[in-house]
């Protein structure tokens, strides 16, 4: 199979942000939600995770339309039980429920020492890689997962059973130094990166897909006519999978997804632990930039030439998109300009 890669155009991240904003205040979300939401988007596609940025426009529109994303609603939190929180997200956008787990985590850890909070009638929240790194910030550890519409298989199926049910941790570094982020789906691919790769005309690696028929594949096309994405590490990443399927789909009152009962949206649960009820945060961010350094120095594998901590090759790519610019699809920006006259 032959792929023409998709010509591209560089966006300032400002400019990015304001045309976004704009798409959302029109679809009839206030300017200060509206912010929040293009910044959260445009933040994805600074890290380099394009399939959490703003080409998510198009469908929280059509959600909009459909009734699933109320664009007015604000999220509400209740406190359940010392160190519980549940945060009603009331179908408003996934972002502004999350920010909102994320205050209450860091009010409720400073008497509790931990907590946990997961969100209700949530809708697609981005990265949660956004959220456990702004705990991070505040010397808490983050911890966030969710479940999602069914796209995957189980190890050894065919058919669509699981969601891409990501996982992702941060913890604090030195002053100045990004924290650890660890953020990705248990999916070999997240779908969302799957349509980017459709987008620009490219191919992707074996061992991510299977097509309607249960056949492996490198056309990204053959997931969007009946095919699966495949859990990552084999049983491993099934394993993960289905106990973040139950977990977030269970305590969130979300559901299971290919279960009766499931409501859709995103199952979310997101825990913090306050580094300072178990140690000095100092003494906690000064010995885990001593590992990371230490990593730093490890002798290199043939065909590499670095040892890079997680977190750290999408700071690079931030760094090199505020210079640069966003590299979008032209299909992509074409598609949003659209977008407002809709």
């Amino acid at each position: 199979m032959t792929f023409r890669q998709t010509e591209r155009r560089r966006v300032a991240a400002p400019a990015l942000e304001n045309l976004a904003a704009s798409i959302l205040h029109r679809a009839g979300v206030s300017v200060v939600d509206a912010r929040r939401v293009a910044a959260s988007l445009v933040r994805s596609d600074l890290l380099g995770h394009d399939s959490h940025g703003v080409r998510r426009l198009p469908a929280y529109l059509q959600q909009i339309r459909a009734g699933r994303i109320d664009p007015r609603a604000r999220p509400e939190a209740e406190q359940v039980r010392p160190g519980a929180v549940v945060v009603h997200g009331r179908q408003a956008f996934g972002q502004l429920a999350a920010y909102r787990a994320v205050r209450e985590l860091r009010r409720t850890t400073t008497s509790a020492g931990s907590a946990i909070a997961t969100i209700r009638d949530c809708n697609h929240v981005g990265r949660l890689g956004e959220y456990v790194a702004l705990l991070a910030e505040h010397d808490l550890i983050g911890i966030a997962f969710g479940n999602a519409d069914p796209t995957v298989a189980p190890h050894g199926g065919a058919e669509r059973r699981l969601g891409t049910n990501p996982l992702a941790w941060a913890v604090p570094r030195a002053e100045g130094a990004p924290p650890v982020v660890m953020d990705w789906a248990t999916s070999g691919v997240a779908e969302g990166k799957l349509a980017v790769a459709r987008d620009r005309g490219e191919g992707i690696r074996e061992g991510l897909v299977l097509d309607r028929d249960g056949r492996a594949t490198t056309d990204p096309r053959d997931f969007y006519t009946g095919g699966a994405l495949l859990p990552f590490g084999g049983h491993k990443g099934y394993g993960l999978s289905v106990l973040i399927e139950i977990v977030g789909g269970l305590i969130s009152g979300t559901g299971i997804g290919s279960m009766p009962g499931y409501r859709g949206g995103f199952g979310t649960v997101l825990a913090a632990f306050d580094i300072a009820a178990f140690q000095a945060p100092r003494e906690f961010r000064e010995r885990t930039e001593q590992f990371c350094a230490a990593l730093h120095r490890t002798g290199t594998a043939e065909g590499h030439t670095e040892v890079l901590v997680p977190g750290e090759p999408e700071d690079r790519v931030r760094r090199e998109r505020e210079r640069d610019g966003i590299p979008l699809a032209e299909s992509v920006w074409q598609e949003l300009h659209a977008l407002p006259r809709e």
